[in-house]
């Protein structure tokens, strides 16, 4: 072996063995490390806790996490938003794991049946998953008629028979915790002789302890629901495989509550901000109803921000097209380029604003994922045309619509002064700068004003006359 090749081997080892632990260490950092996210359901089961699990699955998708726990205490709640929170966990592809804290009272067992796996904590009970009818007051159960118990029993088994066919739950088991007519009988084999055990009577509904959720029963044995008693989530975690794993609690903001009002108004809200903006652009100058515009609709997407549905970018979606709509009322009149692809950009952002999109999902919402927010924009519609026209048969006549234009850009002070200024148009001749269909833009002079016909259609650049005013706008007709 030559003196240069010893040099060299010694070179390499040295090397080697200065930059393999950073090397090893490289290696370590850039493997994927396990990712674990802890989705509390401590409270009732109400529509605030939907945009609370909606906002903890997307964020969990997003960072594409492992396992999803749901940490749960809970006596239950509203059966429809039981079935959107069960929606909601079905959209998260990894393991889903329920512990059960303390409770896990009706709505609470129907999704706890959602997750793959059910855990309990010491002490801890799951089960009475009868469907009741709160008192008008909410302050009470009411009896249920019979054959109203009859069907919503029947509808809610035929949910969560759904949920453990999928996840392998037995559902004898789930169903006695539902339906008092069913009861459970379970066999199990003592020293090889099989025995009929029952765990609930015909009659009652079925709940069970930690200790009797995770007894086996059957041949080969089998727990009735529960994996097991663990006594905390840190130690779950670890059973699981999970001890080293990033860990995120998603924390309830405070705000679930204040988005479900906001959502419930959303038309209003539309209403409101339609014909604040009308007003706006009808009224000299910048005041209160473009103010109150403004506020509405940005209640209306930060309602939706806020309930886990929209970004901000359809935020800045709704402004871009908000400001070319602007550009073509204010600077380049009779351009309809600018305002149409402002109003689409606009109507594609109220929209998309309340549409549930989950990371994965393809750029383009199905129908069924469209069918709310189109008929909260429709509604919406039908109201803001209604309000726009009594708006502007009402307003100009009335003393408010003094104080919104008593200071107008052009140095208008009063009322009796822009109505003067009005008096002096008539008899004006000008040049349509757009299509009058019937309504459009003039130029007279210098000024460029909204003007109306009397209901014939006028092209753009022929000359037309004012007649006279219908609340902000001039009336014209066609010059001789």
């Amino acid at each position: 072996m030559s003196m240069r090749f010893r040099l060299r081997v010694v070179l390499l080892l040295t090397i080697y063995s200065l930059c393999g632990p950073y090397l090893r260490g490289s290696e370590t950092a850039g493997s994927v490390q396990k990712r674990v996210y802890v989705l509390p359901i401590r409270d009732d089961i109400m529509p605030p806790m939907v945009y609370l699990v909606r906002r903890g699955v997307k964020e969990a998708m997003e960072a594409k996490a492992d396992l999803l726990v749901l940490d749960m205490d809970t006596n239950g709640g509203r059966v429809d938003t039981t079935r959107e929170i069960i929606t909601i966990l079905n959209q998260f592809k990894g393991d889903t794991v329920t512990y059960v804290n303390k409770d896990a009272f009706s709505a609470g067992a129907y999704i706890a049946v959602a997750t793959k796996k059910i855990y309990m904590a010491p002490e801890s009970v799951i089960g009475a998953a009868a469907p009741v009818i709160l008192s008008p007051g909410g302050d009470g159960i009411q009896a249920v008629p019979d054959t109203y118990e009859k069907k919503m029993t029947s509808a809610v088994k035929a949910m969560v028979r759904t949920s453990a066919e999928k996840n392998g739950y037995n559902i004898a088991v789930v169903e006695a915790m539902i339906d008092k007519t069913k009861g459970l009988i379970r066999t199990n084999v003592v020293n090889g002789v099989t025995n009929g055990v029952v765990i609930a009577k015909e009659g009652e509904i079925l709940t069970l302890t930690n200790t009797e959720a995770e007894r086996p029963y059957g041949d080969p044995p089998k727990p009735l629901i529960s994996s097991g008693t663990i006594e905390t989530i840190d130690r779950l975690l670890a059973k699981l495989g999970y001890g080293d794993a990033v860990r995120k609690d998603i924390k309830p903001t405070g705000v679930e509550r204040l988005a479900m009002w906001i959502n419930m108004i959303s038309p209003l809200l539309l209403i409101v901000g339609i014909a604040g903006i009308y007003i706006e652009f009808k009224t000299p100058g910048f005041g209160l109803p473009g103010i109150i515009g403004i506020i509405a609709f940005a209640l209306y997407f930060f309602g939706g921000y806020i309930a886990g549905l929209s970004g901000l970018e359809w935020i800045a979606v709704f402004l871009l097209g908000l400001a070319l709509v602007a550009l073509e009322l204010l600077v380049f009149p009779g351009t309809v380029a600018l305002a149409l692809v402002g109003a689409v950009l606009m109507l594609v952002a109220l929209v998309m604003a309340m549409v549930d999109v989950y990371p994965g999902m393809p750029a383009l919402p199905s129908f069924k994922m469209l069918k709310l927010p189109l008929g909260d924009l429709f509604i919406a519609f039908v109201g803001g045309a209604m309000a726009v026209w009594v708006l502007s048969r009402w307003l100009p006549k009335t003393p408010i619509y003094a104080k919104l234009v008593s200071r107008t850009v052009s140095g208008t002070s009063t009322v009796a002064e822009l109505e003067q200024k009005r008096k002096m148009r008539v008899g004006l001749t000008g040049v349509a700068v757009s299509s009058l269909r019937p309504g459009g833009k003039a130029q007279f002079g210098d000024e460029i004003l909204d003007v109306i016909t009397q209901g014939e259609m006028i092209d753009k650049g022929w000359r037309v006359k004012i007649v006279g005013h219908s609340g902000t706008e001039a009336v014209v007709e066609a010059a001789v």
